[in-house]
């Protein structure tokens, strides 16, 4: 059975890998899930904290070449990902959101793929980006979000923003807009770490994954290959 290593930005993501995505990914068939953190541990509070893809890619190549029975993913926000990243300075030619991650995670695959060489099986790396970071999710569903808060009187705000956009991955990322300063000007108590997961979990995988659909193919990507 197949161990899964999920190379997160921050301890939200720390939080929902372990809170969250362990017990779904152990009922399809992984040995063990765990996560861990790539973000700088001096700015991981700050955007821009993560390290950089030199650093990251360093360590996913000693794990897989540490493990043969070991799959590698990421979850890091495309909001601020270093430009440097394999890429990022590209994708900004793209118009929708998933079409922006692919066009980084094809790239990140592609860089790690070449450090790995020819004999490489490129499904044991499954390189993921949130659109545009972990908050967006949370307006999958806004009542049960704004319910989990104790704050069910802004849920129409939040539906309000949900509405603007196709899906809750294509609300925008400048540094006002951005889904978690959207959430901010409504919810001033919010808490990226705890509430964040407690927000998840009131909203569930179930309604998540209708509603955002790069999320849910990287979920049904990682489902299919556990037994290999």
């Amino acid at each position: 059975m197949a161990r899964l290593l999920i190379h997160v930005e921050g301890q939200t993501e720390e939080r929902f890998v372990k809170g969250v995505l362990r017990d779904h990914l152990a009922v399809q068939g992984y040995h063990s899930v765990e996560a861990r953190l790539v973000g700088s541990a001096r700015q991981r509070e700050k955007r821009g904290g993560i390290k950089a893809w030199s650093s990251v890619k360093k360590e996913i190549v000693h794990h897989l070449r540490g493990d043969s029975g070991l799959i590698a993913t990421t979850m890091v926000d495309y909001y601020a990902l270093p430009t440097a990243w394999p890429g990022r300075q590209d994708a900004a030619l793209h118009r929708s959101a998933q079409e922006r991650a692919s066009a980084v995670e094809s790239a990140l695959l592609a860089d790690l793929a070449e450090e790995m060489g020819p004999k490489f099986w490129s499904d044991r790396f499954i390189p993921f980006i949130l659109m545009h970071e972990f908050e967006a999710l949370l307006f999958s569903d806004c009542a049960a979000f704004a319910s989990a808060m104790g704050e069910r009187g802004v849920a129409p705000a939040l539906q309000k923003i949900r509405d603007c956009f196709s899906t809750p991955e294509e609300i925008d990322d400048s540094p006002e807009t951005a889904p978690s300063k959207r959430i901010l000007g409504l919810i001033e108590r919010y808490e990226k770490p705890l509430m964040g997961v407690r927000g998840i979990t009131a909203i569930g995988l179930p309604a998540i994954r209708d509603a955002c659909p790069h999320f849910n193919t990287w979920l049904e990507k990682l489902e299919s290959l556990p037994q290999f």
